[in-house]
């Protein structure tokens, strides 16, 4: 494959490199980087992309790209609506919705360290981890064709959290356009009871402590500074989503005949916006991203009210405020400049962030100024990063990375963690974890992921986000 150096981090893989591309691919990396993203499937699937009909500008890879299903993990792109732009569910994935929130609290490092192991137990033992987990807040089905279309509203609804905590949610919790009746009986059966459930794999809850402050001001405006506790929480739409995207995909290969598409590879199966499977799985999808919406705001009630018992607080002493919630796993429509004209698209971001710039229209009146938060998780060893959108971005449809990215397969982590105590390893660290699956800490293993202080330096100097602060892990809980 062929790499052509824009700058010191972009990479170009013109569209003659295979025909049938219909524009350029673009890798956001560094020289290290760009390196282990050759010997990676990922790139090839960069190229793939780039023939969906309607896509626009280029086909773009974050630094945290990695393989994955169609699309690369990682990816960004967005087809033109009125030029025949269709929609992939192998844009969006199977965890639609996966996604991540960040919660402040007016704790110290110096409060947590001596309850630090309470914490994190009263968290493992209250909050449902791990594959087929059953909630604590159980609902009926006609109640759950309700919070598919509510979201996280009809969370609030029920007294698991508050208007403030909408405000500050991507969409407010519940994007427009969902349709019950375009989920199949085999999705709401799997979905039925994991709402306020945590799920496994890189699902996690994270309790951390602000250890590097790079825009004071910008911090300061999100309630941080340096030494004080937050919670970071990722999860997604369970059961529910991955039933919605395995028959979508599926059934969707039909209509690569249908409309005439070709495409390299059938897991980037698409249809026209327009068309009528386009919008079956459009509404399908939003009742997937509303159902993660709502299961991160079951999961910040449950943990709120763990913080509270084990430090004997009350929520306005705690100050437990949500400052942001967004997806990583979505396809959404969006109006967006092309070529000096306003152009309706449908953007797929998998495995990257929204980050909208100062002054968006979307975003809550508090934020207009600073620009979107953009929660960047890293592995549970490491660092995570609050970023935030800027005007730059808007070369990649105002989106970035979503995390550190996987190096090792699950299968090749566990492998390289035969023998090792990953738990006793963290501990030394100063790192409390609990696992509810007995190979999850093997495959979750900060050796497993890239390095997120590099991918984020990445997006920074590339001028698509800002780094605001760091955060350090104290207490880790995962599924």
């Amino acid at each position: 494959m062929t790499y052509e150096k824009i700058d010191n981090y972009r990479w170009r893989i013109p569209k003659s490199y295979k025909s049938g591309m219909r524009v350029d691919g673009v890798i956001y990396a560094d020289e290290k980087m760009i390196e282990d993203i050759r010997s990676d499937k990922a790139a090839e699937q960069v190229a793939n992309v780039a023939f969906l009909p309607g896509i626009v500008k280029h086909s773009f890879a974050m630094p945290d790209i990695h393989w994955g299903y169609g699309f690369p993990i990682g990816g960004v792109a967005a087809t033109d609506i009125e030029a025949g732009g269709v929609v992939s569910p192998g844009g969006v994935g199977f965890d639609i919705n996966c996604g991540v929130r960040l919660v402040r609290t007016n704790l110290k490092e110096s409060d947590v360290k001596a309850k630090l192991k309470d914490l994190v137990y009263g968290l493992y033992n209250n909050v449902p981890a791990g594959v087929g987990s059953k909630g604590e807040i159980r609902i009926s089905e006609a109640e759950e064709r309700k919070l598919l279309v509510e979201g996280s509203a009809w969370v609030v609804k029920k007294g698991y959290g508050s208007q403030v905590d909408l405000d500050y949610t991507e969409e407010k919790g519940a994007i427009k356009g969902a349709n019950p009746d375009a989920v199949s009986p085999r999705a709401y059966e799997r979905g039925k009871n994991q709402s306020g459930t945590l799920g496994s794999g890189n699902h996690f809850m994270e309790v951390q402590v602000v250890d590097h402050v790079y825009d004071a001001e910008t911090a300061a405006v999100f309630g941080l500074e340096a030494g004080q506790v937050t919670l970071m929480i990722h999860s997604g739409s369970r059961g529910l989503g991955y039933q919605i995207c395995d028959d979508y995909s599926r059934d969707m290969i039909r209509c690569l005949a249908k409309y005439n598409i070709s495409v390299p590879d059938r897991q980037l199966a698409c249809a026209p916006i327009k068309s009528e499977e386009a919008q079956a799985y459009l509404g399908a999808m939003r009742c997937a991203a509303n159902y993660a919406w709502a299961n991160r705001q079951c999961l910040m009630f449950l943990a709120r009210r763990v913080f509270e018992k084990v430090f004997a607080m009350g929520p306005k002493d705690l100050g437990m405020d949500l400052i942001y919630d967004v997806a990583h796993n979505i396809a959404k429509i969006e109006k967006h400049d092309i070529d000096g004209k306003e152009k309706l698209l449908c953007v797929h971001r998998k495995g990257a962030t929204r980050a909208f710039a100062p002054g968006h229209p979307e975003l809550p009146a508090k934020y207009k100024k600073t620009g979107q938060p953009v929660i960047i998780p890293g592995d549970m060893g490491r660092n995570s990063y609050l970023l935030t959108g800027t005007k730059g971005a808007q070369e990649t449809f105002f989106s970035t990375c979503h995390g550190a990215g996987r190096l090792m397969s699950r299968s090749a982590a566990i492998k390289a963690g035969m023998g090792r105590s990953i738990k006793a390893e963290l501990e030394k660290k100063g790192i409390v974890v609990m696992a509810s699956g007995r190979e999850t800490l093997s495959e979750e293993m900060p050796e497993a992921y890239k390095d997120v202080n590099e991918v984020v330096n990445v997006v920074h100097e590339a001028g698509i986000s800002k780094r605001v602060c760091r955060m350090r892990p104290l207490g880790v809980i995962k599924g």
